[in-house]
């Protein structure tokens, strides 16, 4: 094992092959994919009509190029828009869960479901991609501890707290502040993702939801597909003292592709399309309604490009800021149109693999960031379940006692 995470990187000369090599020996764990949506709105979870086994041109995801890309574990997002609410919310999160269960049983030689990061371990030996599943919006349990529970029997193992919209108890990084960050129930919420072993996703939420789950958090966060504040000035990214906090809490910040919010001149261009759909009463909080709008608004104000080198600058800067055992990979596939040049696909990742090397990164500090990192928070947040489980209860406590709203 010494000899596997050598500090020199890998012998061979050419960069890419050196990733593609690396990437074998360490299968990337990615945060964030949402494919299991695309296949919603695409063949209503039809896996025949969907067959993510052979080579797709309707998604950015499917088996081969996993397979190419050198992932080895995959978070699948179970998100569900927040323009859904209440019940449906709820009921479409489980669909979610449901089409990701069949999934993995219909390509079971391909992949295999984990919960644990022995699981992981486990898929990887067998030569399967291992299954993860996360749930991208605090909308999803409807105010309910018991829902947030059986997600995570289900199998859930992370639950953003918000989406694009704020949840009754914790105020989104795109939405107008409400409850100032986390409210009690909110504060139970993470307390009891805790206790589960559910990792807390900061991902889409406020700055001061980040810093008080942060103040409230026994376990290490994590964010499942964010990038850094101070190299593109958007809501959707950490600041420097969240990432800086997370050395100390022990979580992870997962880089995200998303040209958005990697690079400024593209933030700079969702502003103004945000603009100009709210004079058309568009409302950019609302994914679907907000993508049929920029899909043609685009037309004739072309989305700048992103680079792989803006993706290494801020795998670099969160390196540089929380340390490299904080940072991580989390590409938010099937989840926005474009991806930066090189990346355009989960077969991209030995191409960002290749730019780390060339700029002098270690085998043991790729390994670290494209694996090694997600599994020690994943065994963390587990092993802090466990302790919590010989003091505490599942959490009775309601919306309406903590709150004060029925």
């Amino acid at each position: 094992m010494a000899d596997m995470l050598a500090s020199a990187p890998l012998g061979q000369a050419d960069p890419l092959a050196r990733a593609r090599a690396l990437l074998r020996e360490h299968p990337l764990v990615d945060g964030h994919n949402d494919l299991p949506w695309a296949a919603r709105e695409l063949a209503g979870y039809d896996f025949e009509a969907l067959d993510v086994g052979s080579r797709l041109t309707t998604t950015q995801t499917d088996l081969p190029r996993l397979a190419e890309g050198g992932v080895g574990g995959q978070f699948w997002s179970v998100f569900v828009p927040s323009t859904l609410q209440g019940d449906s919310a709820v009921t479409a999160t489980l669909e979610q869960v449901d089409a990701v269960h069949r999934m993995i049983g219909t390509y079971a030689d391909r992949l295999a479901l984990a919960r644990t990061a022995d699981e992981v371990e486990r898929a990887t030996a067998s030569g399967r991609v291992a299954s993860l599943l996360g749930a991208e919006g605090g909308h999803s349990i409807g105010c309910s501890l018991a829902t947030l529970r059986l997600l995570h029997v289900l199998g859930v193992r992370y639950l953003t707290l918000t989406h694009n919209d704020n949840t009754p108890w914790a105020d989104s990084a795109t939405d107008v502040p409400v409850v100032g960050g986390l409210s009690e129930f909110g504060r139970e919420v993470v307390r009891e993702m805790n206790r589960l072993g559910m990792m807390v996703d900061l991902s889409h939420v406020a700055a001061r939801t980040m810093r008080t789950a942060l103040e409230t958090a026994d376990a290490p966060v994590i964010f499942s597909h964010s990038s850094a504040l101070a190299l593109c000035d958007t809501p959707r990214n950490v600041p420097d003292d969240v990432l800086a906090a997370l050395t100390d809490n022990g979580g992870i910040c997962m880089v995200t592709f998303v040209p958005e919010f990697v690079s400024p001149p593209t933030a700079e261009w969702r502003v103004e399309a945000a603009a100009a759909a709210a004079e058309l009463g568009v409302d950019a909080k609302d994914w679907e309604a907000f993508g049929r709008f920029t899909a043609t608004w685009q037309r004739e104000h072309p989305k700048p490009d992103a680079t792989i080198e803006q993706v290494v600058a801020h795998v670099e800067h969160v390196r540089e800021v929380a340390g490299i055992d904080h940072v991580g990979i989390g590409g938010d596939y099937d989840g926005t149109d474009t991806f930066p040049i090189g990346l355009e696909d989960v077969s991209g990742y030995p191409r960002l693999v290749a730019a780390l090397l060339e700029r002098s990164w270690s085998e043991r500090d790729v390994a670290r960031l494209v694996r090694g990192n997600t599994l020690r928070v994943m065994r963390d947040v587990e092993a802090v379940a466990r302790d919590l489980q010989t003091t505490r209860g599942p959490s009775l406590r309601t919306f309406a006692e903590l709150d004060g709203t029925a």
